[in-house]
């Protein structure tokens, strides 16, 4: 059974934040490379290295293109100002000039064909192909059989959609998660002009497939057609487990600059089952009830602390992230005054015995920390279980535990409430104040 990959895609896609985010997941730049050097194409070099976004870093894949092939992807000027006269192409703008050759779908087809690439690989990218011909087709009212066009033809897509399609089987990926695309606004120039964003092929990709749609405040070009085709063409799912583990993350690097860093996040995840235990007694039939620990909590924890005054907030943030998939009980941050009263913030992390050195390893390596500090810490712990409430708009997991004195206390899940909050276009509230006593 092959691999389930998560994308998180809160700042947009594009055919090489994909591509490079799966070589930081692990994907072989060397298999890559390969493949690619097998096609019939020229006019360009492929670039990996990494670069920080926000003062993360993250892996950069980048299609060098020769004099003849050059675009103005990367001119913010260009692509937001009034320079007039280039093309916009997709993979990440695709601005291009009039003398560049034309290739159809069935010429690219042929290319794809023609390159040594695995039977899987081979029928991805003819799919990433077909979608973008069929939105291109659309946009411009045209047969599919008659669509010439720059988008798909441009050599830096190409080798978008072959880098992507050789990088999901290298992966053995097969599933993908996309809960939502988060596009821009505003407009952008292309080859007919100033067109809006989301442009007219993005938008009849997501049509087309059914894939969910947000628009933020960002001006510009967050999703593009490229990376609307890998999400349609991965035949990617729109709901999220509800428990999983994170095995491994990827960053990838966006060219453009805007307000929000152009990080797209890609996750190799493994679904966890609900582990839904009987449920605890009524009420009234456990007043003599006393808290014994669930084995899974048993015994002492560790806590590790230690201040840091010269690092980001996404840097931050992004820390505790792993920190918590990689097991960590709890992680903090609390603000605190350094030397001279300096602002600063104190990380302090939750952890069983058994992880201690895990964990300690990681906080060096995201932070910039130069020492850790360590408490053996004996507690408390309620006994627990997991139980599921009824409401009438489905099932919601909750935890249940037993107080001292007897009680019993049930807090729903709020992941499990705020789906249905959005889902049914209701508050909250209203959805917590639906749960039943339990």
């Amino acid at each position: 059974m092959g691999n389930v990959l998560y994308l998180d895609c809160a700042s947009g896609i594009s055919g090489d934040m994909f591509a490079a985010a799966l070589l930081d997941l692990g994907a072989s730049e060397a298999r890559l490379r390969d493949a690619l050097a097998s096609l019939p194409l020229e006019g360009y070099e492929v670039r990996v290295s990494r670069v920080k976004k926000a003062g993360i870093d993250c892996c950069d894949f980048d299609v060098v293109l020769d004099e003849a092939h050059e675009n103005h992807d990367h001119d913010m000027a260009y692509l937001h100002g009034d320079t007039g006269g280039h093309d916009h192409l997709d993979h990440h703008a695709h601005g291009c000039h009039e003398h560049h050759e034309h290739r159809g779908p069935a010429d690219i087809d042929a290319i794809i064909d023609a390159g040594q690439l695995a039977p899987r690989a081979c029928e991805v990218a003819h799919r990433m192909v077909r979608v973008l011909a069929e939105a291109e087709a659309k946009a411009h009212a045209v047969p599919l059989d008659q669509v010439h066009f720059h988008e798909v033809g441009a050599v830096d897509s190409i080798v978008d959609i072959v880098a992507a399609a050789v990088l999901l089987d290298d992966l053995d990926i097969d599933r993908v998660i996309v809960p939502v695309l988060v596009d821009g606004c505003g407009t952008i120039r292309c080859q007919h002009g100033i067109i809006p964003v989301p442009v007219p092929a993005t938008l009849n990709i997501v049509q087309a497939h059914g894939i969910p749609l947000s628009i933020c405040k960002v001006t510009g070009e967050l999703v593009t057609p490229t990376g609307a085709a890998i999400v349609a063409a991965t035949r990617a799912e729109h709901v999220l487990p509800a428990r999983f583990c994170v095995r491994r993350t990827g960053l990838g690097a966006g060219k453009r600059t805007y307000e929000r860093p152009s990080i797209l996040r890609a996750m190799i995840i493994e679904e966890l089952a609900d582990n839904v235990v009987t449920p605890l007694p009524p009420e009234k039939h456990v007043e003599h009830a006393r808290p014994t620990l669930d084995a899974a909590y048993e015994g002492p924890v560790v806590r590790l602390e230690c201040d840091i005054d010269d690092t980001s907030g996404e840097v931050l943030a992004y820390a505790a992230e792993r920190l918590r998939a990689a097991g960590a009980r709890e992680v903090h941050w609390a603000p605190i005054f350094g030397k001279k009263g300096r602002p600063a913030w104190q990380l302090q992390v939750i952890a069983l015995p058994e992880d201690v050195e895990r964990l300690e390893a990681m906080i060096f390596a995201e932070t910039t920390t130069i020492g850790v500090r360590r408490w053996t810490c004996d507690r408390t712990v309620l006994a627990r279980e997991e139980t599921v409430l009824e409401t009438p708009w489905g099932p919601v997991r909750a935890k249940r535990v037993v107080l001292p004195d007897g009680t019993v206390r049930t807090r729903p899940e709020y992941e499990d409430a705020a789906t249905i909050a959005r889902r049914e276009g209701i508050a909250l509230q209203q959805v917590m104040a639906a749960m039943p006593s339990a």
